[in-house]
C-alpha cells in the first residue's frame, strides 16, 4: 500500500510536503528547496518527524508569482526582495 496521498486529498489540504508540491506544480523538488532555503517560500517544521509543511494555498500563489516574475527577467535576489 503507497503512502503517497492522492491528488485529490493533496488539493484540498491545508498543508502539503514539498514532494506534495513538485505533483502539484510540475516545479522540480531542488527547486522548491532552494526557494525555502532562500526565505522566499515559508514553511512550518512538523515536531514529529521533522517535516516542512507548507500552507498549500500560500505557497502556490508564490510560487506561481516566482514563474511569473522569472518570465519578467527578475533575478532570485530581486524577486526575494518582491515578498
Amino acid at each position: 500500500m503507497s503512502r503517497q496521498r492522492s491528488i485529490e486529498t493533496i488539493e484540498n489540504a491545508e498543508y502539503v510536503t514539498i514532494g506534495e508540491l513538485v505533483r502539484l506544480t510540475g516545479v522540480r523538488y531542488s527547486t522548491l528547496k532552494f526557494y525555502s532555503e532562500e526565505g522566499i517560500l515559508s514553511f512550518e517544521q512538523d515536531d514529529i518527524n521533522l517535516t516542512r509543511r507548507y500552507n498549500r494555498e500560500v505557497t502556490l500563489k508564490k510560487i506561481s508569482t516566482i514563474k511569473e516574475l522569472k518570465e519578467k527577467g527578475l533575478t532570485i535576489p530581486e524577486i526575494k526582495e518582491y515578498f
